[in-house]
């Protein structure tokens, strides 16, 4: 299955509770005001078809404006948001998804996740359950986690009796996390990769600049191939419409398997953004 527009076909891929997902999709970290409904209004005429948001970003709002006015029907766009750290708690969750929704000018939303577990506060169980009640009252189709970690996904699982959709987490061949995906695979979670380009880190790298002159590619065109290929959903972002339209440019041309093997040779655990562990409710993401 695919979603089509008339520049791109981005294969799709079915989340545990039969929800179908864009395999790539399209990031709005940090893009604001103005910028933000013509970044993504550009996005969606270029054939994005999935936007990733979060209450935390400040864009809800002209994420749904975006939408609406891109013409397309609800039900061809795939729309994320996530809960704050400072919103943790049951009821709390109720009351700041119903202002994400109030933002984003949405009946239903695809899917919602915990930005954080914030393993301080102890309350990504009981903001899990909230979500669960969403999801039975329909007003979210599929829930889901970002930045967990094993130990919070087995917890989670273990309370809760619910495997979360998705795990948002920061992948990139530099910070592979193949224990972690591993662990994905075998609970049907989707692995979604949030800072899927490590911020530009690789495209100097010796191995992947190699692969991209081989293939006559971009180093970021190898980067995103290398996550399709590992069955992750990706994010990549970017406000210049040329790179936007080269990222998705990305679904007619594979990998090998020893290409993809030269890929994995340089991880080495290099985070970037926070650990999951550390971060508190009020931490900067």
């Amino acid at each position: 299955m695919n979603y089509r527009s008339e520049t791109s076909a981005i294969p799709a891929i079915v989340l545990a509770d039969g929800q179908v997902m864009p395999k790539l999709g399209f990031g709005v970290y940090k893009v604001a005001g103005e910028q933000a409904a013509d970044t993504i209004s550009t996005a969606l005429e270029l054939g994005y078809r999935s936007i990733d948001t979060a209450s935390f970003y400040g864009n809800e709002d002209a994420v749904g404006r975006a939408v609406r006015e891109s013409g397309l029907p609800r039900d061809e766009v795939f729309i994320t948001t996530k809960l704050w750290n400072a919103d943790h708690g049951y009821d709390a969750t109720l009351r700041a998804f119903d202002a994400s929704m109030k933002r984003l000018g949405l009946e239903t939303l695809d899917l919602y996740l915990i930005h954080w577990p914030v393993p301080s506060a102890d309350r990504y169980v009981d903001t899990f359950r909230a979500l669960q009640a969403l999801k039975r009252q329909g007003r979210v189709v599929s829930i889901g986690v970002s930045n967990f970690t094993k130990r919070h996904l087995e917890r989670l699982i273990g309370e809760t009796g619910e495997v979360p959709a998705i795990n948002q987490v920061e992948l990139h061949p530099y910070f592979a996390q193949s224990e972690l995906r591993a662990f994905h695979a075998a609970h049907g979670i989707v692995t979604e990769a949030w800072s899927p380009l490590g911020r530009g880190a690789e495209f100097n790298d010796s191995v992947i600049i190699a692969l991209a002159d081989k293939l006559g590619r971009t180093p970021a065109q190898i980067i995103l191939r290398w996550h399709m290929q590992l069955g992750n959903v990706a994010i990549p972002k970017s406000t210049n419409p040329a790179r936007m339209a080269e990222n998705l440019a990305i679904f007619d041309f594979e990998l090998t398997g020893r290409e993809m093997t030269q890929i994995a040779g340089i991880d080495k655990d290099g985070r970037q953004g926070a650990d999951p562990d550390l971060m508190d409710m009020d931490a900067p993401a």
